[in-house]
């Protein structure tokens, strides 16, 4: 296994990838409203000089992220220092077997892993009205991966959002703007303590 990534130089910020689905890029709410931006605020007010790049793609499956994950990667100059990951909403909604979404997944951690980045693996659950069986299965992907993996591991990226009105867009299904600042504020801790702050 490669070396973890070198810390950044000193005359640049730490540079953090934001690689997911429209929960990542921001959809429906403006830019500077959006996870990516929200975070790097919030990561800033807390003293790390951080750029937060925007690698979210609305409605990709980890399936698609499989097949974009070598293009992003190669596209950033100089690469992540640190990666934020979370797919699987679409994978749910598109019925996708959890077999497929973790073998999607696995590939996805290998080309980080291959390049040296460091992970921070954000999970997403199931609901339940999608039955016993597929609900256990889907949500034994995240945790397995991360502990298997040795990742730092957020358990649900929306957290204190899924199923708040107050939260979430008209869709039901996409945080508004107070949304994503839950869901930032609840994931910066891991961010800080992975680059030892």
């Amino acid at each position: 296994m490669p070396a973890t990534a070198a810390a950044p130089a000193p005359d640049r910020p730490l540079r953090i990838l934001a690689f997911g689905d429209s929960l990542m890029a921001g959809y429906g709410v403006r830019r500077e409203e959006g996870f990516a931006a929200q975070l790097e605020a919030l990561l800033r007010a807390q003293g790390l000089d951080a750029s937060v790049l925007n690698g979210g793609v609305s409605g990709n499956t980890a399936g698609h992220a499989r097949d974009r994950v070598g293009r992003t990667l190669n596209a950033l100059r100089p690469p992540p220092d640190l990666a934020i990951v979370s797919f699987g909403g679409n994978d749910i909604l598109r019925a996708v077997s959890p077999e497929e979404t973790r073998a999607d997944m696995e590939a996805v951690l290998d080309a980080f892993a291959e390049r040296g980045i460091k992970v921070v693996l954000a999970g997403m659950l199931a609901p339940p009205f999608l039955g016993a069986h597929y609900t256990r299965a889907f949500n034994a992907i995240f945790p397995e991966l991360a502990a298997a993996r040795r990742l730092p591991f957020y358990p649900f990226f929306l957290a204190g959002v899924a199923g708040n009105a107050k939260l979430n867009l008209p869709d039901r299904v996409h945080p508004n703007a107070a949304g994503i600042a839950r869901m930032a504020k609840g994931i910066a801790p891991y961010v800080l303590k992975e680059v030892g702050r």
